[in-house]
């Protein structure tokens, strides 16, 4: 078991879990560069740890992330354009760290993730939501447009549900944002920790390259041709059936 307390990040892992956790709760775990940061710290850490078979992302206190912080905006209303850039870079940085790490991260959201918080949420490969959470994309309100997180919400949901969600900024809650497939499901306020916990145990005990490569290819053929998603399907076939994960695997099966 490994357990570090950062000032605005929490990281402990254990029994195949690592729970990275946004320790901002005063500021509703709200964004700002040292969180980004230590965010991106804690997911290479994760990948780094052979252990590790799925990464749990949560908010402590009663909310998720509320975005970034009035610190960070007044920020950007003073910036240059190469300072702007470099902070844009960031947020990209963190998305493709999601992405690309080995094992799959689930956003677990309690009470509000919205604007840069629901960007992070959405950014994860799953997403379970408390039903009494809320969930929305307000940069609009302001004059800023959430753009990064439009090549991911895109990719979520329909293309009205998506534009409606980032043009009028209105929060919806854990039960629409389910219909629409921006989470995976809603779960019960007294049993989310449990429910959180049960998803994480699933993965433990699945194979853990099976789940690596899985990934890998839902989010590499994403901008390949059909032709081309086949042939990578192919090359990871192959990858899979040499794997120890797969042969042992077989023969357990066969010998039922």
């Amino acid at each position: 078991m490994s357990g570090e307390t950062h000032s605005v990040v929490l990281y402990d892992a254990s029994d195949g879990i690592a729970r990275i956790t946004l320790n901002r709760p005063d500021k509703r775990n709200a964004l700002n560069d040292e969180l980004i940061a230590a965010l991106k710290d804690a997911l290479r850490r994760a990948n780094n740890d052979s252990q590790v078979r799925v990464v749990i992302l949560s908010g402590s206190g009663s909310d998720f992330c509320s975005g970034a912080d009035l610190a960070a905006l007044q920020k950007i209303s003073s910036s240059t354009v190469a300072e702007n850039l470099r902070d844009a870079q960031s947020w990209m940085e963190l998305f493709l760290l999601i992405r690309t790490i080995s094992p799959p991260v689930v956003a677990a959201v309690r009470g509000r993730a919205l604007a840069g918080g629901c960007g992070l949420a959405t950014a994860c490969d799953m997403v379970l939501a408390a039903r009494s959470s809320r969930l929305g994309y307000p940069e609009v309100k302001i004059g800023f447009v959430p753009a990064m997180v439009m090549a991911i919400l895109r990719r979520n949901v329909s293309e009205k549900i998506a534009f409606e969600l980032m043009t009028t900024a209105r929060d919806i809650s854990a039960e629409e944002a389910a219909s629409a497939g921006l989470i995976n499901r809603v779960v019960e306020d007294d049993a989310f920790e449990a429910n959180v916990t049960a998803l994480a145990q699933t993965f433990v005990e699945t194979s853990a390259s099976a789940v690596t490569l899985t990934k890998q290819l839902l989010y590499r053929t994403d901008a390949m041709s059909f032709e081309d998603a086949l042939h990578f399907g192919v090359d990871a076939n192959v990858i899979a059936r040499m794997s120890r994960d797969c042969q042992d695997g077989i023969e357990r099966f066969l010998k039922k």
